[in-house]
């Protein structure tokens, strides 16, 4: 090729030297000057004019080349831009119907159409109208009996010219996303490469608020589950004993036992104050625990003043500066303060105990958590033999899971009792540090008084 751009040089350079001489020998008798000199600057001109009118043309081409590339350059960038776009709205989880609604807005835009329709089949298989972009009159939002997917919800002269690709989600298809337009137009293998995209971006968002749903529900379905132990093991068992109570109160009078009768009163007023606290904890519990404004610190330092005042127990945070301003999750902070906050109520219903440290730090990449009393303790290796949960710590180990964490009590009769809690920080995956699946929150006993989880 480049040979054959140089003889568009050479070619006119020998022709004007062969010219040149026939003009100084043979044309010299025969075309005195200056015909001669006329006759070459012709020549030349003509060779000369065909040459540069076949290399303008070539020139035209390639920059008229070039521009359509830039062209088809500027719109697979306007392309991709729209669909990093939509794939920042779906990763953001944001609200489906604003997800779709940016979906259609780019196929419209992207495709130059007049209009673009987003439809989803409900449960029962009928499609339905979820978002449009176009003129209002272009669509029939509550649909008509006949035709496709498509027409049912467009007018037939915005139908003329369409094209369509399902929204495919898993093994099904979940709806259809299409443009359409009035005037005669033709839809290339980018264009339904571009719909096919954003219909994909589509199926996730639909995905991704499936899950979210479900997680709600599965959040629901703990709360839920995490009331009724605490109703059974707290409220139900106190009721009962007020029951067994109120019983023998009414026996002791009729048989004139005064004394009698007047002490069971005393152990029902305990055992009401007992539920009273139980109550508030449990109001507490359904509440968002840690403020926006306050972080998990200032929370947990509400939390212990209340139930310091509800317990008549001296319980205390202490926290160092690092603590105060660590950065944890919205759940991993959730987690931290609910087993903070588990392990209270532990103290208060069995410990027998008369002070309670709650204390925070930061070391070695992690949030240190400890709640230390000087109750009764417990004997860790029973306790252990008994199967979990027991006394609630079931429940904490399984949050310390969920956020890769680390539980251990140290206990032992007479001495007292310290759990402790250790969260990575930054940790993403589903393995615990210590190499525990997170997920399954394996155990071990160890020897000297330490549970770990």
């Amino acid at each position: 090729m480049l040979r054959r751009r140089w003889l568009f040089v050479l070619l006119p350079i020998g022709f004007l030297a062969v010219i040149e001489a026939l003009s100084d020998s043979i044309l010299d008798p025969v075309l005195p000057f200056p015909r001669d000199t006329l006759l070459v600057v012709g020549v030349v001109t003509v060779v000369f004019v065909l040459g540069a009118d076949r290399a303008f043309r070539t020139i035209d081409r390639l920059t008229d080349d070039l521009r359509q590339r830039n062209r088809d350059l500027v719109a697979r960038t306007e392309t991709l831009r729209s669909l990093h776009q939509v794939s920042l709205a779906v990763t953001a989880a944001g609200d489906l119907d604003a997800v779709l609604q940016t979906i259609v807005d780019s196929a419209h835009h992207l495709l130059g159409t007049e209009v673009a329709l987003l439809v989803l089949y409900r449960a029962d298989g009928e499609p339905r109208l979820r978002a449009t972009s176009g003129p209002p009159d272009a669509f029939r939002p509550g649909g008509e009996e006949r035709g496709d997917e498509i027409t049912r919800f467009l007018h037939p002269e915005f139908a003329r010219v369409r094209l369509a690709t399902p929204i495919r989600s898993g093994d099904r298809t979940a709806g259809t996303l299409a443009v359409g337009a009035r005037t005669p137009r033709s839809f290339g293998v980018d264009d339904l490469e571009t719909l096919s995209s954003l219909a994909a971006q589509a199926a996730i968002a639909l995905e991704n608020s499936r899950l979210q749903e479900r997680l709600r529900e599965l959040a629901i379905a703990a709360e839920r589950e995490r009331i009724a132990r605490e109703m059974h093991d707290g409220l139900a068992q106190v009721l009962g004993y007020v029951n067994t109570k109120s019983q023998a109160v009414e026996e002791f009078l009729a048989a004139g036992r005064v004394a009698d009768a007047r002490q069971q009163l005393d152990e029902l007023a305990l055992a009401a104050r007992s539920v009273y606290v139980d109550v508030r904890e449990a109001i507490l519990g359904l509440s968002s625990p840690i403020p926006p404004d306050r972080g998990l610190v200032g929370a947990l330092e509400e939390y212990v003043a209340r139930f310091a005042e509800a317990s008549k127990l001296a319980a205390r945070v202490e926290a160092t500066s690092a603590a105060r301003h660590v950065a944890l999750g919205p759940s991993a902070e959730a987690q931290v303060f609910r087993i903070v906050q588990e392990g209270l109520t532990n103290i208060r219903k069995h410990a027998g105990a008369q002070r309670v440290v709650v204390g925070l730090d930061v070391a070695g990449g992690a949030l240190s958590m400890s709640v230390e009393d000087d109750g009764r303790g417990f004997d860790p290796d029973a306790s252990a033999s008994l199967g979990w949960p027991h006394f609630g710590l079931g429940a904490m180990r399984e949050r310390a899971s969920a956020i890769h964490g680390r539980l251990e009590w140290e206990s032992r009769p007479g001495a007292g009792t310290t759990l402790r809690l250790r969260v990575p920080l930054g940790e993403s995956d589903g393995t615990a540090p210590d190499g525990t699946d997170a997920a399954t929150g394996a155990t071990d006993a160890a020897p000297g008084g330490t549970v770990h989880a």
